[in-house]
């Protein structure tokens, strides 16, 4: 499996290079298997997209459905990119029939350019195609209008979740630049659901939906969310919904539940609310505010301490986490210790920012096997400048750990690890957890 993977790798000059003619090419050549997919939901948007498609995931499946994923990217193995949906939950695909769909892409392909993502994108899809399911919840890599996953015509629906600055090389240097390119999956007849979003953003996505004659619906406009006496009451032009809080933790989830539900509605109007109230407490999605309750890392970690785990690596991904953070020191005070390690492209000090005056102390570490790595003693640095005083550095994360338990603290911390995905990934693989 890594040896085909790696050879995949080298099929392009350019990791990124957003264009569908590659992957329109390859799946000529395997016989359009994009035409044979199940009813698609398409999702794009800066952050939110994997924990949408996990509601929708769980919703679907406490309502008897089969449900294929494509998400990335994987945090263990690459298996988890592909989910195959079956009678009683889906599976993440077995090494053999991966493995043999890959070497069935490479063979066909021939040795031309082609993008990894591009590539595995068209086996996913033939995958996909072979095996029947209800449903298909399909993530794009990057943007959207020139993601590989945009080559399907009709999707049932799509969802854009909050938008914001990322990947600026690529999609722009501003949330109007990027909600375009994100707007991209919209489709003519498939309702456009339009998650919370800065002004900019949803001016853009409005004037694009609108454009291409995708039927509008608009958080803040169409369906409204709101947490009441412990329990999220959603609302539509259908009535109210009084349902359980979320399985994941933090309010932003709410928001990414309001988008999977409002998709639902438009486009299973049957659907149970017994499905909608099962799911919303058996979603669940690794390395986003996930706590550690036991492994290698929770046993390094100072005693009692809670350990909380999130891949946030942009602004925007600091505020939620921050806020989060917030929210569970006025439930449950504990002092909070952070440990950081982020790529160079991503505007760390923006992240950091919001940490100010609410961590307690912060150790940086770099992100292991990874040259964009920011060096840990420059994070500290920043994080110095935006007032978080006592920041260290490490050279990973069981040190930072150690560092932090050699120190005092008034009760147990809580410790949150983020900054990177793959800095996420490491840890869960450290700490021996398990992806299914």
């Amino acid at each position: 499996m890594d040896a085909i993977l790696s050879r995949l790798l080298t099929l392009h000059p350019k990791k990124i290079d957003l264009s569908l003619g590659r992957t329109e090419r390859l799946l000529e050549a395997l016989g359009r298997p994009d035409l044979r997919l199940p009813p698609t939901i398409h999702v794009a948007g800066t952050n939110g997209k994997g924990s949408t498609i996990a509601f929708l995931r769980a919703i679907l499946e406490a309502a008897g459905q089969r449900v294929h994923v494509y998400t990335s990217p994987h945090l263990i193995r690459f298996n988890e990119r592909i989910r195959l949906g079956a009678e009683g939950g889906g599976k993440l695909v077995d090494d053999a029939r991966l493995n043999a769909i890959l070497e069935r892409c490479e063979d066909v392909n021939g040795g031309q350019p082609i993008t990894f993502f591009e590539v595995t994108t068209a086996a996913a899809f033939s995958l996909f195609a072979d095996n029947p399911a209800d449903w298909l919840l399909l993530e794009t890599g990057l943007g959207g209008r020139y993601d590989a996953t945009n080559v399907i015509k009709n999707p049932k629906a799509a969802i854009v979740t909050s938008v914001s600055l990322d990947h600026m090389e690529f999609l722009g240097d501003s949330v109007e630049k990027i909600a375009y390119e994100k707007a991209g999956i919209f489709k003519r007849g498939a309702p456009a659901i339009v998650g919370f979003q800065p002004e900019g953003a949803e001016r853009v996505l409005e004037r694009e939906a609108r454009r291409v004659g995708a039927p509008l619906c608009v958080a803040g406009q169409d369906f409204y969310i709101r947490e009441e006496n412990g329990r999220l009451v959603f609302e539509d032009e259908r009535g109210l919904l009084d349902l359980p809080l979320p399985r994941l933790p933090g309010r932003h989830q709410h928001q990414n539940a309001a988008n999977a539900i409002a998709a639902l509605r438009a486009v299973a109007p049957d659907l149970p609310t017994s499905a909608i109230e099962a799911g919303l407490t058996r979603a669940e999605w690794p390395a986003r505010l996930q706590r550690l309750v036991r492994g290698h890392i929770v046993d390094l970690a100072p005693v009692n301490a809670e350990i909380w785990l999130d891949g946030g690596h942009n602004e925007d991904g600091g505020r939620v986490l921050a806020e989060a953070m917030a929210e569970f020191h006025d439930r449950s005070p504990r002092p909070l210790a952070l440990i950081c390690g982020a790529q160079t492209t991503k505007d760390v000090r923006a992240l950091l920012r919001h940490f100010s005056g609410l961590a307690r102390e912060m150790v940086a570490v770099p992100v292991e096997g990874e040259h964009k790595s920011w060096p840990p003693e420059e994070v500290a640095a920043l994080a110095r400048a935006e007032g978080i005083a006592v920041a260290a550095y490490a050279n990973n994360v069981e040190e930072a750990l150690q560092i932090l338990a050699s120190h005092s603290f008034d009760q147990p911390p809580r410790v949150l690890i983020a900054g990177s995905l793959y800095l996420a990934a490491a840890v869960l693989s450290a700490n021996g957890s398990q992806i299914e």
